[in-house]
């Protein structure tokens, strides 16, 4: 009898540690192979959109990200091996288009903040521990932004993207990012209490 559990066990692990790149450019002729993709990096995406949108638009955001690199995939540039940077840029510009939702969201967390009893509290992020990270200063604080110095300051703070990777995602220069990050910075710490802070703001 031929004991093939190693040989499948050897080609998932393959298939696993197969870098970003090289499963987008299997997609090419394997369609089915670009799920992995999804499986790798979804949940960071949905968690970030679910933040600043909700659940429902979080939810459409991640779905069209996906279709829409699905269908992007030939254009990806193979020398990038992290595809992460690729996803989020367009998943920024699906949550440019929710720019009424998110505000929205924001004036029903302030309304809400206060009142921990409230039944949409426990839908005001995407798991219990971000649950600390509404609170009213912080809310404030975020409305005072651009929407272009929120995408990077958040891409920072939630995402756990780098300047180099934010710049590839939003397709500006790296000194771009600096300077949007440091406005953003200085904007925030100016409302914040010190008690409060984004992670790795």
């Amino acid at each position: 009898m031929i004991n093939t559990d190693g040989c499948v066990q050897r080609a998932r692990s393959a298939v696993e540690e197969s870098t970003d790149a090289e499963v987008v450019r299997d997609s090419l002729t394997e369609p089915a192979r670009f799920g992995l993709l999804y499986e790798r990096h979804a949940k960071v995406l949905h968690i970030y959109a679910y933040r600043r949108l909700g659940r429902e638009a979080a939810e459409d955001v991640v779905a069209e990200t996906f279709m829409k690199a699905f269908r992007a995939r030939r254009t990806y540039d193979l020398s990038r091996q992290d595809a992460r940077p690729w996803f989020f840029a367009i998943a920024i510009r699906e949550i440019a288009r929710h720019h009424r939702i998110e505000q929205a969201r924001y004036r029903v967390l302030l309304r809400s903040a206060d009142d921990q009893r409230e039944e949409c509290h426990a839908d005001r992020v995407a798991d219990a521990a971000s649950a600390q990270i509404w609170r009213r200063p912080l809310i404030e604080a975020l409305m005072r932004l651009t929407r272009r110095e929120r995408d990077v300051l958040l891409m920072v703070a939630w995402a756990d993207l780098t300047y180099e990777e934010i710049a590839r995602a939003l397709e500006i220069p790296l000194g771009t990012v600096r300077s949007r990050l440091n406005r953003a910075r200085q904007k925030i710490r100016k409302y914040l209490p010190d008690d409060i802070a984004l992670e790795k703001m």
